[in-house]
Order: structure tokens, then sequence, then C-alpha cells
């Protein structure tokens, strides 16, 4: 079922806990590079902006492609023949995907994953055009329009069970998003049926996580799981899923339009409520994205909770919010660090880790790149009168020949 092997996959995760190990100075030179000998690993990797890159033209090339064919050999097709070629493209997408895995060995390359990517992309295209022909997408409930953003999901899915591509569950929460438009009316039932799809994959992905623990698929459950929960959150939190957040904080008004008031107060009640158990999950794991998303849902709980309950709103607000969050971060800090060894069951604020210096300098070079003029000094003026020396004191009442 997986694409890559697992012994491949521990190798590159044993590379990796050396290479982070190394950088934080717990093992020397030598030592690195023998361990690193013992675990071979033939799966081929590049740097972060290659990647970027080589998505980038891999997509360009593949749209310019399927485009190409269809103006030479279907200038005139009829939606069914278009929704056959954009279904070969689909297929043929999917394969080089494969072959780029299985015969080239490229893993995280950007090459293969913008094959992947344009398989869905292309299949969705095929699944319209082949179901609605010249129509666009039934919006009413009833429809079949719902197959072509279902057709999305399962097979973002499938891609991240064959591949391990950690944004591909992030693919299929995006296309859960519509279907519920396509069977009610109703926006409370469609907030309620999202997240309901959202706790059955959640409930899924935690029941298979518990037998991957120390092995290298837990940091892909992780992920999955983070997102799973913040998608819950999202979904139940109506002032932020209404789309209308600075609408509701500065005009006071409550998001309750449109939805039951039971409804309404039900979902102010849990949005108190999953924090606490994000958070409680994330502890009890140790499970670093858990609490990431645990720590922002409940920040958005606070920020929320005025335009649940209408109260009025201040300027200093968010002053107020951002003074309790730098309280709170330095107050755990300083009871972490009190602890003996600077740390309580297994937590501690001390860095033990370099695995996150590569993404600090991403974003340094990435802000370099966007602004690549900022830290230019500026010219200095020319000043060709100025000209220094043969002055007759060497100061202090001394002589030049001093």
């Amino acid at each position: 079922m997986r694409a890559y092997s697992a012994s491949s996959q521990e190798a590159l995760r044993a590379r990796n806990l050396l290479k982070d190990w190394a950088g934080q100075g717990f093992l020397t030179a030598a030592q690195y590079q023998r361990m690193e000998q013992d675990t071979p690993c033939d799966l081929r990797r590049t740097n972060i902006f290659l990647r970027l890159i080589l998505f980038l033209f891999t997509v360009i090339i593949g749209i310019a492609g399927v485009g190409l064919f269809s103006v030479l050999f279907l200038p005139h097709a009829a939606a069914k023949g278009q929704s056959i070629c954009f279904l070969i493209f689909a297929a043929i997408s999917y394969a080089a995907a494969e072959f780029a895995v299985s015969e080239a060995r490229l893993y995280r390359y950007g090459i293969e994953e913008a094959l992947a990517a344009g398989s869905v992309g292309l299949l969705c295209a095929g699944t319209q055009a082949a179901l609605f022909a010249n129509r666009a997408i039934p919006s009413a409930p009833n429809g079949a329009g719902f197959l072509v953003p279902a057709a999305g999901a399962l097979f973002s899915l499938w891609i991240w069970r064959r591949f391990g591509f950690p944004y591909a569950p992030l693919a299929a929460m995006i296309f859960v998003l519509w279907l519920p438009g396509y069977w009610t009316s109703s926006h409370a039932a469609q907030h309620t049926i999202i997240a309901a799809l959202y706790a059955a994959g959640l409930a899924a992905v935690a029941a298979v996580r518990s037998r991957h623990r120390f092995t290298y698929r837990d940091g892909e459950y992780s992920i999955a799981e983070a997102l799973l929960w913040l998608g819950l959150y999202l979904a139940i939190n109506l002032p932020i899923s209404s789309g209308n957040l600075f609408g509701h904080w500065w005009t006071g008004a409550r998001a309750a339009a449109g939805f039951p008031s039971a409804f309404y107060w039900t979902t102010w009640v849990l949005t108190w409520c999953l924090p606490p158990a994000v958070l409680a999950r994330g502890l009890r794991w140790k499970d670093r994205c858990v609490l990431a998303v645990g720590a922002i849902a409940a920040t958005l709980t606070l920020i929320t909770n005025k335009p649940y309950l209408g109260w009025e709103r201040h300027t200093w607000d968010p002053m107020l919010l951002g003074a309790l969050l730098i309280g709170v971060a330095l107050g755990i800090r300083r009871w972490l660090a009190a602890g003996p060894g600077e740390t309580r069951r297994g937590f501690t604020a001390r860095r033990l880790s370099a695995s996150h210096q590569e993404w600090s300098n991403f974003g340094a070079a990435a802000l370099g790149l966007a602004s690549p003029h900022a830290a230019t000094l500026a010219p200095q003026p020319d000043t060709p009168g100025v000209h220094f020396g043969g002055g007759d004191s060497g100061g202090g009442g001394a002589t030049s020949d001093f």
C-alpha cells in the first residue's frame, strides 16, 4: 500500500535524527559519519527552495501539456471528449508520480508531489465534465454535484495513504467543505455534517496512530490529527466559519443569523470545551503539533467570545489579549525552568533539537528574497574637494612630523 518501503523511511528518519543530534553537539563528526554509514538510504531528496521550484515548474509543464494536447487534437471536442482527455491525463500524471517514486526514488522532491497533485485536479475536472457536460455543477440539495468533491476527497486520502504527503489530508478536508451544500440548505446542518466527518476522521486516525507510536509514520499521523482537530474546531466556531469575524467584532452583532438558538449556544459551549481536550491530548502524547493546535484554538476562543455573546468590543481588547498570552508564556517557561534539570514530567523549555532551525533559515532567506534591497547600504556622496594630509599640527600641540 505504501510507495516507499518501511526500511527506507526508517533509515531516513534515523538519518534525520543523527543530523539533528550532530547539529546540537551530541555527536562528534566522526561518530556522525560512522553512524550515517550504518543507515544507508536510497531515497533522493533536495532542499526546500529547489523543491518548491521543481513543484512549480512541473505544474506549469503539466498545464501546458494538457492545454497543448487539447488545442491540437481536441479543438472542437464536446464535453464528453474533454472529460475523457482529463481522465486519461489524470491516469498518466498518477502513473508518472508512481514511476518517479519507484524508479527515480524521489522523496519530497517536488516533481512527484506536483504529479500527484495534478492527478487529483485532473480527476475532478474530468468528473465534472463527464457528469455535467457544459452545464455548471448543480448546487441545489439532492443533486449529483457532490460527486466531484467526493472524488477529490477520496483520491486525496489515497495520495496520503500511498505517498504520505503531509498536506494531502488538508486537501481532503477542503474538498469535504463542499459536500454538505449539495445535501442540505440548512446552515446548521452543514456545520454539523462537516464536524461529524472531521470527528470520524479524527477517531480513525487516533485508532490507527496508537500502533505506530514510535515509528516513522507517527509524524504523518501527528500532522493529520492536528489538522483534523483544527478543522473540527473551526467548523463549530460560528463567528470564524461564517467568514465575517471582523464584522462581528467591530459592529457588536452576534453571528446567530440563520442558526437555531439551541445550536448556536451549543457551539459556544463546545468552543470552550474543545481547546482543553486538544491540549490534554497533546500533553498526553507529547505531540507538538496537537499542542500548537490546542493553543491556537484556546486563543481563538478568547478572540471570538465577545462576538459570540454580542458584548461591546473595545480597541484595547487585542492589547489585553496579547499581554495575557505573554504572561502565560513567561509563566509556563519559568515553571518549567524551576523544575529539576529544567524539566517537568518530560517537558522542558530548553531547545533540545535543531530541526526547527531549518525553517527559521528558510523564513529568513524568504524574507531576504522578498526584500532584497532592505539591508543595502545607501551610496555615500562623493566629496572630491576634501583631501586629508599635509597638516601642520599632529595633535596635542605637536608638529605633523611628530
